[in-house]
């Protein structure tokens, strides 16, 4: 039998994981000073979340043709004239210690042997479970922009778009402008809440504009705001989706007496609770993380330059802390000059200039990216909505109460109860519910530091096992000898 042997090794100075805004921007930045650039990117082409694009077979007309379109088609116009080899439909499953990247791919495996990494492989959604999450009906807003920019679909005929942070109002303000209906607005935050991020929002004009614009159309909808107010249940009535929310104290907890509740309906619920930058990659190589809220949870820790704790691997955009694509472009600069630099394929007087001038321009869109993450921020009260009978981690079927049990009963630390409740074991690997248990279990032991974070595992992604060790018979499996008698 012919066996599926996999592509010989490929050597090239440097692997970008991720065409997102950081992604391009790194390996353009790179291949600009004559690096040998390799860009891998899972999706059909470049710009990921923010500016993903339609399938190839789309053709948008111009009122699809929004402001993250036309810069999407700038990110990915920018990748395609440049000299960075760009590897679309590839499924990275797995990074060496001596940074071997494997992927899988339309074609079958490859693989890459860079000199150095860039992991650009930006954020994930924070969900926090409540009664009714699993509802048919309950999706996510990233999913739901998803649903919006790349298959020009509406979530549902009559949405409730629930959560916090700007996404919120860019969801709900893309569901309008496509002819959808959203039925109400949950927001965690107050109108003092926004209202304090607003000399942050300063720092870019342009953006404050947009977003203004975007809650004028809300306005002019005369769609209800319910600010300071938390999803607590959603239960499904004759397809419609009751959705009971309740209000947030001055002291930050969700008042759940019934007498505050209030019923929205709708038949789609698109929330979510912000994003946490993606570190399935840095925990895997073992680099070194710290938590901090301010930047979306744990983030690897990096120098000022972008380089991780792991020598020749650099880490760029929200991947090293939520501050928005234009933070990340900056971010994704540097990195790759960096990168560059150290592999001494450029000066260091040419370096410094350049740096200097990505810095500026960083500093601002940071301080705008900010607000976005104070907005974001995880809200421990929101553990409160996590009810005994609530499945937390869905791939597992693992239930509030089990994993009170085992903490209960000892379990210390994030792998800990992974290994007694099999939580995070799942397809996703845990990127759904991490940040819930991880929440849970800080609120026992007496913080995320504490409670630590899941060792880093392969597959990051569900893969057919046969594309991995090729066709293989038992008549393959070499056999040893019997030892003698």
């Amino acid at each position: 039998m012919t066996k599926t042997i996999p592509n010989d090794v490929k050597n090239v100075d440097l692997v970008v994981l991720g065409a997102g805004p950081a992604g391009v921007a790194a390996a353009n930045a790179a291949s600009q000073e004559g690096a040998e650039v390799v860009i891998i990117e899972e999706n059909s082409s470049a710009g990921g979340q923010i500016y993903r694009a339609p399938p190839n077979e789309f053709k948008p007309h111009d009122s699809f043709k929004s402001d993250e379109y036309q810069e999407g088609e700038k990110q990915r116009k920018i990748l395609k004239n440049s000299n960075v080899k760009a590897i679309f439909k590839h499924r990275i499953w797995s990074i060496s210690s001596d940074l071997v990247v494997s992927t899988v791919g339309p074609n079958g495996l490859s693989t890459w042997q860079p000199r150095s990494l860039i992991i650009a492989n930006g954020a994930l959604e924070r969900i926090i479970p409540f009664p009714g999450w699993t509802t048919p009906g309950v999706i996510g807003l990233a999913a739901s922009t998803i649903l919006l920019k790349s298959q020009y679909v509406l979530p549902g005929q009559s949405t409730v778009v629930a959560g916090c942070g700007p996404l919120l109002i860019a969801v709900a303000n893309g569901i309008i402008k496509s002819g959808g209906k959203v039925s109400a607005i949950i927001d965690l935050n107050s109108k003092s809440d926004w209202i304090r991020t607003f000399p942050r929002l300063l720092s870019r004009p342009d953006q404050l504009f947009k977003g203004m614009s975007w809650f004028a159309n809300i306005m002019k909808a005369g769609i209800k705001i319910y600010g300071g107010h938390a999803v607590t249940n959603t239960k499904q009535v004759d397809n419609v989706l009751k959705i009971s929310i309740a209000p947030i104290n001055s002291a930050g907890s969700i008042i759940l007496d019934s007498k505050y509740k209030k019923i929205v309906e709708g038949d789609c619920l698109a929330i979510g609770h912000g994003l946490f930058p993606s570190t399935e990659i840095t925990r895997l190589l073992k680099a070194k993380h710290i938590y901090d809220p301010y930047k979306g949870g744990w983030v690897p820790l990096i120098d000022d330059d972008f380089r991780s704790s792991i020598p020749g691997v650099y880490i760029a955009g929200d991947a090293t802390g939520i501050s928005g694509a234009f933070s990340a472009v900056q971010k994704g600069r540097i990195a790759g000059m960096t990168a560059v630099r150290d592999l001494n394929m450029m000066s260091s007087k040419k370096y410094k200039v350049k740096i200097k001038s990505e810095r500026t321009k960083l500093k601002k869109n940071e301080n705008f990216g900010k607000a976005a993450v104070i907005l974001m921020k995880f809200r421990s009260e929101l553990i409160q909505t996590i009810t005994s009978e609530t499945i937390v981690c869905r791939c597992e079927d693992v239930s509030r109460s089990e994993i009170d049990e085992a903490i209960d009963s000892g379990a210390r630390d994030m792998n800990q109860l992974k290994a007694w409740t099999r939580c995070g074991m799942g397809p996703c690997q845990g990127r759904t519910c991490s940040e819930a248990i991880e929440a849970i279990l800080a609120s026992k032991v007496g913080s995320r530091e504490l409670a630590g974070q899941w060792t880093g595992r392969t597959p990051f992604r569900p893969i057919p096992i046969d594309q991995i060790i090729g066709e293989y018979s038992y008549d393959d499996i070499p056999i040893p000898k019997a030892a003698p008698l």
